[in-house]
């Protein structure tokens, strides 16, 4: 008779779940043994980024992909990365070996207790198989699970004896629905108070770019001739930023916010939470006299805001849907135009972000993937990169470090699969660069499939705490300085070519040279230490 194991890997391959990203422990070996050649495997160092190329791998190529850490103590490490999935909605079937069923009740070295509580609430479901011959079937729900909107990690306890006992033959594979299309009413009740707006505003979130809605996106705004916010702390462009509707990022505070909504009516807020706030600072959601319309896929984030009328629907159908209800709107004064982008000084030595980000952006090529991790940089980086092609940002919703080095990884692993072939170049302060910095290893160890720079700003210190302190009135708080590390070696210690850009033409040299290897590469920009104003 047939195993657990095969009767489970035949399953993934009609599923088209052929790719596990992992770091390989005693109670995940027998899974892995005698490991499928029509299966990929790619070896990660630490959990954290199993969890996080496996995410922007996942991201990349538009599919879910196995996770497989080690028991607990992996699960632990994974959990930062986790968090980040979650809030990213990226479909992962993350897995965990388990102790021998023998021996749970005894609890030994390595038992994975309470198993399905560890991950929770950081996953959309999380189970131990009851007997070895559920596995197939848990699998199959937890695809089902993972895929449907909104999208987000699953989690499996697997024990470590399940994989050879045998069972029947069967066939589980089933298609799942991956998209909820509005309510025809509610839609109409939607178009009707939109086209009744006299100054509508749109706020847009990174569903747009998961949804593959751009275009339709564009159109919404084109009809309503409305200005066009990104929503704060988005993860993903939701819109081209050269638009001449776009109208920049709202803050992240609620009286700011509120405020920079003032003028208009009526909020049209489609794939985003309403709002991502930090920190806090006190005022009203909404301006006087505005009301707001929330159209999202994810029931929570429906229930949890606290203001505004929502609609359950996947972005893009949302928009396919509405559109032809609407009517259009003559132009209306034209929108002040985007500046350009600012023409920093090189001159002074160490650079400031606003000259290092052009530097790079100089050496980039027309396609390119950017990544950000650089929080106390990302003003500079939005004046200089202006993103006006899809999926070609990504970054972390969670605000947790240590997501985007090892999601560069996998989305440049996405572009060699995919055939796209897109350099990514990867952003980060000297902070973040520690947090899974054993990415690197994967990233060289897959050669030219890797095809990642990473950019390293380094001001010895987390800046970007430092200015929430100035904004908390918090001073003296220690563990804010980062003397004595040494990038350049750690670069080359994991086999990365490494070196250090000082002026603005060395970085634009400097990254050109990479971005010319086809490989993974590192590059350290000194960074002037200045405070920033958070709001």
């Amino acid at each position: 008779m047939p195993t657990v194991k095969d009767v489970t890997f035949d399953l993934l391959r009609r599923l088209g779940v052929t790719t596990v990203v992992g770091n390989p422990g005693s109670t995940e070996e027998t899974f892995l043994k005698n490991f499928p050649a029509d299966f990929e495997y790619i070896q990660c160092l630490q959990e954290a980024s199993v969890v996080g190329v496996a995410d922007g791998l996942a991201q990349g190529l538009r599919k879910p992909v196995i996770v497989n850490v080690h028991t607990g103590a992996g699960l632990g490490n994974a959990m930062g990365c986790v968090i980040t999935a979650y809030l990213n909605k990226t479909p992962l079937i993350l897995t965990a070996g388990q102790q021998t069923r023998d021996m749970l009740l005894l609890e030994p070295l390595l038992t994975n207790i309470s198993s399905t509580l560890l991950p929770q609430p950081w996953v959309k479901w999380s189970y131990e198989p009851a007997r070895a011959q559920d596995v197939p079937a848990a699998f199959m729900r937890a695809y089902a699970a993972a895929v449907q909107p909104p999208a987000g990690p699953v989690f499996l306890s697997l024990p470590l004896d399940d994989w050879d006992q045998e069972m029947a033959a069967v066939d589980l594979a089933r298609s799942v629905a991956t998209r909820t299309a509005p309510d025809p009413a509610r839609l109409a009740e939607f178009a009707g108070r939109i086209n009744a707006a006299r100054k509508p505003v749109i706020v847009f979130g990174a569903d747009l770019a998961r949804s593959q809605a751009w275009d339709q996106g564009i159109r919404l705004a084109e009809t309503l001739e409305a200005p066009v916010l990104a929503a704060p702390f988005c993860e993903r462009t939701p819109f081209p930023e050269t638009h001449r509707l776009y109208a920049g990022t709202l803050p992240p505070a609620i009286g700011p916010l509120g405020e920079r909504l003032a003028g208009h009516d009526l909020a049209i807020v489609v794939g985003a939470p309403v709002f991502r706030y930090y920190p806090f600072v006190a005022g009203s959601y909404l301006p006087p006299g505005m009301r707001l319309l929330h159209i999202t896929d994810d029931p929570d984030l429906a229930a949890k805001a606290p203001v505004g009328d929502s609609l359950l629907s996947d972005a893009r159908l949302f928009l396919e849907a509405v559109l032809p209800l609407l009517q259009a709107r003559p132009a209306r004064s034209p929108q002040p135009p985007r500046s350009p982008p600012k023409t920093p000084s090189a001159g002074m030595l160490p650079l400031a972000a606003d000259a290092i980000m052009a530097a790079v952006r100089a050496a980039c090529p027309a396609e390119f993937v950017l990544v950000e991790e650089s929080p106390s940089n990302v003003v500079e980086m939005q004046d200089q990169f202006r993103i006006d092609r899809p999926d070609s940002f990504y970054t972390f919703a969670s605000g947790g470090l240590g997501w985007d080095m090892p999601a560069a990884v996998g989305l440049a692993l996405a572009e060699h699969h995919s055939g796209r072939r897109r350099p990514v170049v990867a952003l980060m302060g000297d902070g973040s660069f520690q947090y899974s910095v054993q990415a690197l290893y994967t990233a060289v160890q897959q050669k030219e499939k890797a095809h990642v720079v990473f950019v390293v700003l380094q001001n010895h210190e987390y800046a970007i705490l430092k200015s929430f302190a100035d904004l908390e009135h918090t001073p003296d708080v220690p563990g804010l300085d980062l003397p004595g590390i040494d990038i350049v070696a750690l670069a080359k210690g994991y086999g990365a070519p490494a070196a250090v850009a000082n002026t603005a033409d060395e970085v634009t040299a400097a990254v050109s040279a990479a971005l010319a290897r086809r490989s993974t590469s590192v590059v350290v920009v000194p960074l002037t230490r200045r405070r920033l104003s958070l709001l």
